[in-house]
């Protein structure tokens, strides 16, 4: 039960502190939608989301007014293309993708998630002619965004699928170089990729998920930071561990908001109500910024010494504080450092205090990984497809979700900025050392072992 004092600084957190549902996403199935031809396929896709999704816009909106909390983002996810499509031939796969933007259009909504391929353990046809569709789609559509798992702590490494992605992201780097690049932040590439994650680009509709399922992402980044900035001026002496409790009864309050908007929701429109994700998720706005977060806990800027233990505390208070509230949190719940989308961290990467190293340092203990960093053009394929690697490497020893958006950014260096706007910001293309020092080692190929503790049952 919350007490008067705790219901008090809800309302704060809604009107002065950008606590917001950052979205709520709409699983759809397309399992049945299965057909003998591109044409039947499309056209029972498109009469499924219109079916299921028509009214998601507007019941958000209304339960948004009826309890004052914006809902930031409406989207779909769908049954991951590659499996629905396997029968297709390669160019029936745009086809499928142009039926998806259409769909989400017509409905709606933001952006539309499941241009998707598992393939940590190998391909089928229809896997390979997704992942070899990525770069015309993701520059020929506007709201599909794709994802691939290459990896799993249960199968080790597809590096053959590694190296393909590589060349996805610089090909559609390529593609939509008018954009700086823009096409490459609709596409992430996993590690043990959740199956019910509400956010963008990775989400998708897994296999052991229902019919039609609401999903929910809440985000309060400046909620947290608000509450230290009060612990820490109060004159009280207080430890990291005092801080880690303000961060774990922050989160609390913010995953009731989550779950009460997630539940309203999926009983107005008559659908299973999934999981709340309480990821820490930043936007562009001043004061919305993980990177201030860690300010509050003492240090001069994200990524100086003590930068990849303070965001350790940060996440581990945030995921128990939302396991205490709800027995349905999942996705990906933590905290994200994406480059572009949060200023502060945007800013300290300019300043000269946040590299790629270190931000891979911080990925080992943060909800996702290397996230929305603007690379210089010039980058070759293997050489992204090794920090691809790398970042897969440290998701499957540790048993965690890793994601990667990398974004080679055409014609720009090191030090110019890549501009993508709303909510994905705008970025300082960060140094990519040892450039095109990989690519025998991606040749190698084949599948990097899953580690000893994969024989767990």
């Amino acid at each position: 039960m919350l007490s008067s004092e705790e219901i008090i600084r809800t309302v704060e957190m809604l009107k002065n502190e950008n606590l917001d549902v950052r979205t709520v996403t709409l699983g759809i199935s397309l399992r049945d939608c299965a057909g003998p031809s591109a044409e039947d396929l499309c056209g029972r896709v498109r009469q499924k989301i219109l079916k299921h999704a028509r009214n998601l816009v507007s019941t958000c909106d209304r339960v948004a007014d009826k309890y004052g909390i914006p809902i930031v983002n409406k989207r779909l996810a769908v049954t991951p293309i590659a499996a629905v499509a396997e029968s297709l031939k390669r160019e029936d796969y745009v086809s499928v993708a142009r039926a998806l933007d259409q769909a989400a259009q017509e409905v709606g909504v933001h952006f539309v998630g499941g241009y998707s391929a598992l393939v940590q353990k190998g391909f089928t046809a229809g896997d390979l002619h997704l992942i070899d569709t990525i770069p015309e789609v993701l520059s020929g559509t506007e709201r599909v965004c794709a994802s691939v798992n290459v990896a799993s702590s249960r199968a080790g490494i597809n590096m053959d699928a590694v190296s393909l992605m590589g060349r996805a992201i610089k090909e559609t780097s390529l593609r939509t170089l008018d954009r700086d690049g823009f096409g490459c932040a609709k596409l992430v590439v996993f590690a043990n990729m959740p199956e019910d994650n509400p956010f963008m680009a990775g989400a998708y509709l897994g296999f052991g998920e229902p019919e039609c399922v609401i999903n929910v992402g809440v985000s309060g980044p400046g909620v947290v930071k608000k509450e230290l900035e009060r612990a820490v001026h109060s004159g009280r002496k207080l430890t990291l561990g005092d801080l880690s409790e303000i961060i774990k009864k922050t989160s609390f309050r913010v995953t009731r908001v989550g779950e009460l908007i997630a539940r309203e929701v999926a009983r107005e429109m008559e659908v299973s109500f999934g999981i709340v994700d309480l990821s820490l998720a930043p936007t562009p706005t001043v004061g919305d910024s993980v990177g201030e977060i860690l300010q509050c806990l003492g240090l001069e800027s994200i990524g100086v010494p003590g930068s990849t233990a303070a965001l350790a505390l940060l996440t581990d208070a945030v995921k128990k504080g939302g396991a205490f509230a709800s027995s349905s949190v999942g996705g990906l719940s933590g905290a994200f450092i994406p480059v572009s989308e949060d200023l502060n961290i945007s800013r300290a990467v300019q300043a000269g205090y946040l590299s790629l190293e270190k931000l891979e340092a911080m990925t080992a203990v943060c909800s996702v990984g290397l996230d929305m960093i603007a690379l210089p053009g010039k980058v070759d394929a293997d050489t992204i497809a090794a920090l691809l690697a790398d970042e897969m490497a440290i998701g499957v020893v540790n048993h965690k979700t890793t994601a990667v958006r990398l974004i080679p950014v055409p014609g720009k260096d090191v030090g110019d900025k890549a501009v993508f706007g709303g909510l994905f910001g705008e970025a300082q293309v960060i140094e990519v050392r040892n450039v095109n020092r990989s690519s025998g080692f991606i040749r190698f190929g084949g599948r990097i072992p899953a580690p000893l503790t994969s024989l767990n049952n």
